[in-house]
């Protein structure tokens, strides 16, 4: 068992990362390659998936070099960013255009007139609330705006994707065309509650259903990579979207568990068990597919926490890294009363307001970089409490929240945000779960992993951060935050 490596592909937002695994859910090798965010036009967000594809080819080719000798690849799993669509050619695969990202605006016109329409229906068969953020929409603008697509679709020529999709096409030589329900769900096209693509739904969208790939449990060999494109054939075992990656990885297995990753965004995900339940202010989503069997989860998506970040370094320049912006941030003792709304990409879960837009506000004289850098990382801590909250009044309270991403290794964020939620938060020793999780999957479909209380005892904690903050000082902070967020919605509207 010790000589079973698992490699794991996980293509997030702004890079691609390969993680060589130990049966133990140790890191035997890992390497990361960013690539180019592209921003057309205001509010237009594209990745180049070519460019994507040389990265993961890249950075897997990295760690495969550092494969231990005596050990083997046992499978591959692939996670990836969700919503990102991509169309390319059956014969080459060639995208025909970039990705439009899952942060992309320009179908916002669109979704209201889907909300007048047809929200409900929408609504019921697939957990979503109707929004720019899912991929229906961007498949939808393509076949209207690329010119002569339609007829290379009519023809068979074309086929739609996810990353996760694209990926497992490009690794199998174009020989499988596939996806699981995790990503599935996140189309807006999917019946989470017949796991199956809906007709009706595609043909009011004017999709067709050829387009499309087969979706297959999250835990299932979908083919063998190719040895002329990796260096070696292996089972593809595991396939997730990152989210749901995370809370495998996380080990949250029961109903009622649940974890917040910190990245571009942070996402929210509690764990339903073997029922749907739809939510008004939350999402919706199949959580995983493992044999026949689906589990749910009710999510809360924040379009930007780490983002904002960036913002500050590469935007305002007030600081060259997160690191610094930590610095900073941890270098005054509150914000001065200055606060921030980080709906640089409208803002999410529970609003869903697309024509919301960032807001800095209770600037004073007095205000520095330092007190402008708290702002920003006090506003993370308050969305995940929104959403938090929401999942409250559905009846999931979390006893405490399990975290994970990049952004989870600052001691300093995350005391901010056991103070903010009031909750303890844990942090485990590998943060990385979203690989993790998608390695999980991978293992169990090859039997590298037997069962998911196997999964449990590879998990370990870190660090547990209790509240400090008062109650009054919390409510205080929060209450007044949540004043500026109301003047932050529909802002895009009044300002064009």
């Amino acid at each position: 068992m010790d000589e079973e490596c698992i490699l794991t592909i996980d293509a997030g937002t702004s890079s691609v990362r390969a993680i060589l695994w130990d049966s133990g859910g140790r890191q035997i090798a890992s390497s990361r390659r960013g690539f180019t965010q592209i921003y057309p036009r205001p509010g237009w967000v594209e990745h180049n998936p070519e460019e994507i594809w040389e990265a993961a080819l890249t950075v897997s080719r990295d760690v495969l070099r550092s494969l231990p000798e005596g050990r083997r690849v046992s499978c591959l799993g692939v996670t990836n960013q969700r919503e990102t669509s991509v169309l390319w050619d059956r014969r080459n695969g060639k995208p025909v255009y970039n990705a439009i990202v899952w942060q992309d605006k320009r179908t916002a016109d669109m979704v209201e007139e889907l909300r007048r329409e047809s929200y409900g229906f929408l609504k019921e068969r697939t957990g979503l609330v109707p929004d720019s953020y899912f991929s229906a929409v961007k498949v939808k603008w393509m076949l209207e705006n690329l010119r002569g697509i339609r007829e290379r679709v009519r023809k068979g020529e074309v086929l739609f994707g996810t990353i996760d999709t694209f990926l497992i096409w490009r690794l199998t030589s174009g020989r499988v065309h596939a996806t699981d329900p995790s990503n599935a769900s996140r189309t807006m096209m999917f019946n989470i509650h017949r796991l199956e693509w809906d007709r009706e739904i595609l043909e009011a969208l004017g999709i067709p259903e050829d387009l499309l790939p087969e979706v297959k449990p999250s835990s299932y060999v979908y083919g063998y990579t190719s040895e002329s494109v990796l260096g070696v054939e292996a089972p593809i075992s595991g396939d997730l979207g990152d989210q749901q990656a995370a809370l495998f990885g996380q080990t949250c297995f029961k109903a009622g568990e649940g974890k917040c990753t910190y990245g571009t965004g942070n996402f929210i995900l509690v764990n339903l068990g073997q029922r749907p339940k739809l939510s008004e202010e939350l999402l919706s989503t199949v959580a995983w597919q493992i044999g026949g069997s689906a589990t749910y989860a009710l999510e809360g998506s924040i379009f930007v926490t780490g983002a904002a970040v960036q913002w500050l370094i590469e935007g305002l320049g007030i600081a060259s890294t997160p690191e610094e912006v930590s610095r900073l941030a941890s270098s005054v003792e509150d914000t001065g009363g200055v606060y921030f709304v980080p709906a640089l990409a409208g803002i999410g879960a529970p609003h869903w307001d697309q024509y919301a837009r960032g807001l800095l506000i209770g600037i004073t004289r007095r205000t520095s970089k330092s007190h402008v850098a708290r702002a920003v990382l006090e506003s993370i801590a308050f969305r995940v409490r929104e959403v938090l909250e929401a999942s409250k009044r559905e009846g999931l309270e979390l006893r405490e929240l399990k975290v994970d991403g990049g952004a989870s290794r600052n001691d300093f964020l995350m005391q901010l945000q056991a103070d903010i939620a009031g909750i303890p938060v844990v942090r485990p020793k590998v943060l990385e779960t979203t690989s993790l999780g998608v390695a999980f999957a991978a293992g169990l479909a090859v039997d590298v992993w037997d069962s998911l209380d196997e999964l449990r005892r590879v998990w370990s904690l870190d660090r547990v951060f209790y509240p400090s903050m008062s109650v009054e000082r919390r409510e205080r902070l929060y209450s007044t935050w949540r004043r500026a967020v109301e003047r932050s919605m529909g802002w895009a509207r009044y300002a064009g």
